[in-house]
């Protein structure tokens, strides 16, 4: 087995498939740094309609393909495509659904109202990608989370996959981004996560309302580091952040915050050594 540290990417958006944003860009550069920086990475995103596989070149992975999954009562086939990126010299994985993913958007249909089910989405994105990771054999020693379409990945590791051997010693940080949304997430949210078997006392900030920042401030309570990557983050964010657990990365403007995050992983994994002693 190799020694080298590995890194799970799993971002709601990565250019160049999606048109460049502030997550689809860093989410390339960082993954393309940390591959060259010596780290084994693993990059997954949604197999949005937006996504052109004639001109990306995705062709779909029989061998990871055909899982099925059940989120809240009713099964759905998973389908697993993979495309590279020739100038960054890496993969890329999609997470693939005729029901969740064909449309042609992200969270958001044209007259920008949000998606009805985009925690069933975000659920079916965040479980697909963490059994396709297990079918790879390949085990991650951190995961890195972007967009809040992945917020609820922590939550899930340490509820659903909490008895998992694959994971028993992954650590998971969040990142956080000016992206974010009005309003609430699908008002079933609670029974989805129930169905799933995550217990209420995982998801106390739900109690209140299914708001943006009740969902990063779960994402938050069950991660072991969070990167702040824009400088245009709610105080009440930053602050909840800073208060919590988890170390936290502060932003940067400059390259340098790509670096940075190459050195927090070594802290966030060298945190786990020093318990190990």
């Amino acid at each position: 087995m190799s020694s080298k540290k590995r890194i799970l990417y799993i971002s709601q958006e990565v250019t160049p498939f999606l048109k460049a944003s502030e997550i689809s860009s860093n989410v390339k550069t960082l993954a393309q740094k940390t591959q060259e920086s010596g780290k084994e990475i693993r990059v997954f995103m949604p197999r949005y309609g937006l996504v052109n596989e004639r001109r990306n070149q995705l062709h779909e992975v029989i061998r990871l393909s055909g899982m099925n999954m059940i989120i809240n009562d009713v099964d759905h086939p998973l389908i697993i495509k993979v495309a590279s990126i020739p100038s960054a010299k890496m993969q890329v994985y999609f997470i693939d659904n005729q029901e969740f993913f064909k449309r042609k958007a992200i969270v958001k249909d044209e007259k920008g109202k949000y998606f009805d089910d985009n925690t069933q989405r975000s659920v079916f994105f965040i479980r697909g990608t963490l059994e396709t990771v297990k079918k790879l054999g390949w085990i991650p020693d951190v995961i890195h989370c972007h967009g809040w379409l992945t917020a609820l990945l922590p939550m899930y590791l340490k509820t659903y996959f909490k008895d998992d051997p694959h994971y028993a010693n992954t650590k998971v940080i969040s990142s956080i981004y000016e992206d974010s949304f009005t309003g609430e997430l699908d008002k079933n949210t609670l029974d989805i996560l129930k169905f799933d078997g995550v217990e209420d006392s995982y998801f106390n900030h739900f109690k209140n309302d299914l708001s943006y920042a009740s969902l990063t401030k779960t994402a938050i309570d069950h991660s072991d580091g969070v990167v702040l990557f824009s400088d245009n983050i709610d105080k009440e964010i930053i602050d909840y952040a800073n208060d919590s657990k988890a170390d936290t990365l502060k932003f940067v403007k400059e390259d340098e915050h790509f670096d940075n995050c190459s050195t927090f992983y070594d802290q966030i994994m060298g945190k786990e050594a020093k318990l190990a002693e």
